[in-house]
């Protein structure tokens, strides 16, 4: 777990594999293709995952701007999100893709739960969530509430899963 002091991060061990760091930019490419890699996994055609690739797109821009975390085993990035902070008590959640070939290990809970923890010890009260339609039954299961459909930004026509998560903000 990251606790958040002010000024800098800190990590408390967790028992899990793989560790769970900032993003950097350099990380920037291989965060875009795990993300198309892990869209993919839900049978996705090749036209579909091309229309979202803007969508899934993670630029050096991004990393510099959003907080950004990804899990690695040694050299190998397992997942990854990213965060996008629009007030002190509210964000969205812009990313949340774990590896295919890492799927079903506990992983995406993992970095979820960063997430939370990140976003709660800043005092931010709620995370808003668009859901891929696949996803969306994971982010119920972490406590998010549906509260309605959005239109995705890369399919005309094509409606999301919207949620929210109301967050306990850690008190100082």
């Amino acid at each position: 777990m990251w606790v958040y002091d002010g000024s800098t991060m800190s990590q408390r061990q967790t028992p899990s594999s793989g560790s769970i760091r900032p993003a950097r930019r350099s990380d920037a490419e291989a965060l875009t293709s795990l993300a198309l890699r892990s869209k993919g996994h839900w049978g996705y055609s090749p036209e579909f995952l091309a229309a979202c690739a803007d969508e899934l797109s993670v630029s050096p821009q991004y990393i510099d701007s959003n907080p950004v975390f990804l899990l690695e085993e040694g050299q190998r990035i397992l997942g990854f999100y990213g965060l996008d902070v629009y007030s002190p008590q509210e964000a969205e959640l812009d990313f949340l893709f774990v590896d295919p070939e890492a799927i079903g290990r506990g992983l995406g809970r993992r970095l979820f739960e960063h997430a939370r923890d990140l976003l709660s010890s800043l005092g931010t009260v709620r995370l808003r969530i668009q859901s891929d339609p696949n996803a969306e039954e994971f982010y119920l299961a972490q406590g998010a509430k549906r509260i309605g459909l959005r239109s995705s930004d890369s399919v005309s026509g094509r409606q999301l899963p919207w949620l929210v998560l109301k967050l306990d903000p850690l008190s100082s």
